[in-house]
């Protein structure tokens, strides 16, 4: 089997992470996007199976725990389950393609550790917390005590920056994008 490398880019909730790696997806075409397994319902009409999640039950999940079938996985709250399956990687690498995940700093942490060296491991953040909040707030998706919660959260996340590779402050996002590039190309190259 093709053994890719994995590119992993994770931040606290609003730092602007999935947009840079949907950007990078159009960008280079090497790389496949590793769908999520969880636990939870289907947002509205929108979200596809095997193509947004694998949408699986709890019980699917925890049978899939024992046989050893994550790379990493974790209970994000009660009853509420999020992992990556073997069989992803797998699939991607044998497209030829090296995988790239958009997960959150548990996850990417847990990420770094089973790939190693085969792995770039990028940190995105804020410049502030104070700008984080603003942008949650324009989100306007957030009740004050959600808000609060992911604000907290995203402090505690803040002190793992040290465990990634890399760290990227998406101040300005073009210039974000730009750099993200630049780490993606050299990594793969």
């Amino acid at each position: 089997m093709h053994q890719g490398k994995a590119i992993i880019f994770s931040a606290p909730s609003g730092a602007g992470k999935t947009t840079i790696v949907q950007h990078l997806i159009e960008k280079f075409p090497q790389l496949g996007f590793s769908i999520s397994a969880c636990t939870r319902d289907k947002r509205g009409r929108t979200e596809v199976d095997g193509v947004d999640y694998y949408f699986l039950t709890v019980e699917d999940f925890k049978n899939k725990i024992d046989n050893n079938e994550f790379v990493e996985w974790e209970e994000v709250y009660e009853g509420n389950f999020y992992g990556t399956l073997k069989e992803e990687i797998e699939r991607i690498w044998s497209q030829g393609k090296h995988v790239i995940f958009d997960v959150d700093v548990k996850g990417g942490i847990k990420l770094k550790e089973y790939f190693g060296d085969k792995a770039l491991a990028i940190f995105v953040k804020v410049p502030s917390i104070e700008i984080l909040e603003q942008r949650l707030t324009k989100r306007n998706s957030e009740s004050s005590s959600s808000l609060s919660q992911r604000l907290y959260k995203a402090k505690f996340e803040m002190t793992f920056e040290d465990r990634f590779d890399e760290t990227l402050v998406n101040e300005d996002l073009q210039k974000s994008l730009v750099k993200a590039e630049e780490l993606v190309s050299n990594f793969l190259n």
